[in-house]
């Protein structure tokens, strides 16, 4: 079987071969143990921390060489003793621990859910990740309550998407932001109720938080910021002056900001560090309960999975450029079969 391998740290976006990545032939895991279950891929989720991780920029750092990438899709081939929760042929989306860039994968069957029917299995590796963090961070860490004002940033990437969506579900006026005309028409589509460009402001002329607070007087009650930066201090000024909450999901701007814990004291603001990946060891069971709300959610019709790029394994290198690149709307995903459908 194939697999993206990442040899060494590097440059993502460099063509395979001449940068860290490779296409090799990846010897698959030959028992599956009890309570596991051997999925074959059809198609896996690139997310920014994946690009990240194989420059060696992200908190997890797995030994070399290793096999990028963390959420699939696909149909379960084979089923180790004692799995009850599904049967061979079952449309599944997982979190794969060992990599997600390559042809099959062995997961515990508690890290794989079934796909609804109606939703296509491609598309369907978008859920664990982004759904699952943005469910977690909104229901479970904010407790995001009806008619609360949700301040979105980075609102057209994957997590972005679906907090914006995940917001709308519980009742929350959402407000996003995003750079440029073409990801403004987009969130439109959404239905949030505005969207701002920040490429449009600039703290000496025109200040984002001045023009947010314009649009909602009282302030904003909890912010989902995977960006960090400059754009922190922005949304900060925003907050509500009592009790709102600000979600720090991660830093794609590359830069890691400061709280001011003064402001923090003043407006009686919680912070909260989101990570996903630590539920898994810490408390399973919250992230399994968010992960059957999401998936009772898709089934409802209530979430729309957006794919705007879709790559073959051979062209992972083009995949990390448009991720890297803030080319990406929604998701971009790896199509593990002979033609990828741009």
């Amino acid at each position: 079987m194939r697999a993206v391998v990442c040899t060494h740290l590097g440059d993502p976006t460099l063509p395979l071969g001449a940068g860290p990545l490779c296409i090799k032939e990846h010897s698959p895991v030959t028992i599956v143990d009890k309570g596991h279950v051997r999925i074959r891929v059809k198609a896996a989720s690139l997310n920014f921390p994946d690009a990240l991780q194989v420059q060696g920029k992200y908190q997890v750092k797995p030994p070399l060489p290793f096999v990028p990438g963390s959420e699939v899709s696909g149909t379960i081939v084979e089923l180790g003793p004692g799995v009850e929760k599904f049967k061979l042929g079952d449309r599944v989306c997982a979190i794969s621990q060992n990599g997600a860039f390559v042809e099959d994968v062995v997961v515990h069957e508690n890290m794989a859910w079934g796909v609804p029917d109606g939703i296509e299995l491609e598309v369907a590796c978008c859920v664990p990740v982004v759904y699952g963090t943005s469910q977690l961070a909104l229901a479970h860490r904010a407790q995001l309550k009806k008619g609360q004002v949700l301040l979105v940033l980075g609102a057209g990437g994957g997590v972005g998407v679906a907090a914006c969506q995940i917001g709308k579900i519980m009742g929350a006026k959402v407000i996003a932001v995003v750079n440029g005309k073409e990801k403004v028409e987009f969130l439109q589509t959404l239905g949030v109720d505005h969207v701002f460009d920040a490429s449009q402001y600039s703290p000496a002329a025109q200040p984002l938080h001045q023009a947010i607070k314009a649009t909602v007087r009282q302030g904003v009650d909890v912010v989902f910021d995977p960006v960090g930066g400059s754009l922190f201090e922005e949304a900060l000024k925003c907050t509500a002056p009592w009790g709102a909450h600000y979600l720090v999901i991660g830093f794609a701007s590359g830069g890691i900001p400061k709280v001011p814990a003064n402001l923090a004291l003043v407006k009686n603001l919680t912070v909260h560090g989101v990570f996903w990946g630590s539920y898994l060891q810490n408390e399973p069971k919250v992230l399994m309960k968010g992960m059957n709300t999401v998936l009772s959610w898709l089934a409802e019709g209530k979430i729309e999975l957006k794919v705007s790029h879709r790559f073959l394994m051979e062209d992972v290198d083009k995949a990390f450029k448009a991720v890297l690149g803030r080319k990406v709307m929604g998701k971009a995903i790896l199509v593990m079969e002979t033609q990828s459908r741009l």
